[in-house]
């Protein structure tokens, strides 16, 4: 009898095979079944965004961030992928008998102020405590509804060969600040999560191009599992450039003291978008402009064949970079 694993959350293979096998085929709906960052609908001639996540991230606070502040933005981000301006958000709290007040008012502080911050409200919501030993201090679920304005459609159906892919800046920052935490690695250096709301970079580019063709936020599994999905909806291939792909020094140091890959580690404040190529240096200017797309770049483009991810290397060979495999970052959000 197969059980859940650790590794179907970390959101490579195991989860993707979870969701379609076990949740898709009961659910499967045209809401659903695109498995966007948020269901997309319209009520009259308006049209919707809707999106829900919980946050499991351990240790709850970690450097650059905590648990609430990733809630917040985390749920603001997945509205903002498919151009949904976010408004309102609901919160579940899973609270752990014994857990000290004084820690839930700092998280709870943290929420406004990542609310305030991102021009959301928090409208609902539900508290439940369970016995000691029962949950890992706090788990919080939320759930979030925006706007999308000018019938704005974000969608891999759009994507065409030649697109150029864009991210706003350096991949790993999150998974590896959440992970010196928590293995409490003695380092010299100061590594902060990417944990930031990116509707208003998300603005800005819709509002200079509707070049823009599809956003996701490279989350678990990080970069290279964002690009493999888009590889199984297009059924089209990918291009990468390994020299093009910004990672800090910090994150490159402690991925190879724990043997890991910079391109599967989570981010929560980068977001991945597929551009026409006519469209993408306009959309390149506008992004260096804000201050979380200061180090935006081009990392690769569309490809008709192979139906693959290729990252081409600084020594100018090329390997696959598959969907992530086995539970490399567990809990990491």
């Amino acid at each position: 009898m197969s059980k859940i694993l650790l590794a179907h959350g970390s959101g490579g293979k195991l989860m993707h095979n979870l969701i379609e096998q076990e949740i898709l085929k009961r659910f499967a709906n045209p809401f659903l079944s695109p498995l966007a960052d948020s269901a997309v609908f319209s009520i009259g001639k308006q049209k919707f965004a809707f999106t829900t996540d919980s946050y499991v991230v351990k240790p709850i606070f970690f450097p650059g961030g905590d648990i609430g502040k990733l809630a917040i933005y985390g749920t603001v981000n997945d509205l903002s992928m498919v151009g949904a301006e976010p408004l309102y958000l609901s919160c579940g709290v899973i609270l752990e008998e014994g857990l000290e007040t004084e820690i839930l008012d700092k998280i709870l502080a943290s929420m406004e102020a990542a609310g305030k911050n991102a021009n959301v409200k928090i409208v609902t919501g539900d508290t439940k405590v369970v016995e000691k030993n029962s949950a890992d201090k706090i788990f919080i679920n939320t759930a979030g509804v925006g706007i999308i304005k000018n019938n704005r459609v974000l969608s891999t159906d759009r994507i065409r060969k030649g697109d150029k892919i864009i991210i706003n800046g350096s991949i790993g920052d999150h998974g590896i600040a959440v992970m010196s935490e928590r293995m409490k690695l003695k380092v010299t250096f100061s590594l902060k999560s990417d944990c930031a709301p990116l509707w208003s970079l998300v603005e800005k580019i819709l509002g200079v191009s509707n070049g823009a063709k599809f956003m996701r936020d490279p989350t678990r599994g990080g970069l290279a599992t964002t690009l493999n999905e888009i590889v199984a909806r297009t059924n089209l291939g990918i291009l990468i450039r390994e020299e093009d792909i910004p990672v800090k020094d910090e994150v490159k140091g402690i991925s190879e003291l724990l043997g890991l890959d910079p391109l599967y580690v989570a981010n929560e404040g980068k977001a991945v978008i597929v551009v026409s190529p006519e469209a993408a240096e306009k959309v390149l200017r506008v992004m260096k402009k804000d201050k979380l797309g200061k180090e935006s770049r081009i990392i690769g483009e569309i490809v008709e064949t192979p139906e693959k991810v290729i990252l081409k290397t600084l020594i100018g060979g090329h390997r696959i970079v598959d969907m992530l495999t086995g539970e490399q970052l567990p809990r990491i959000c």
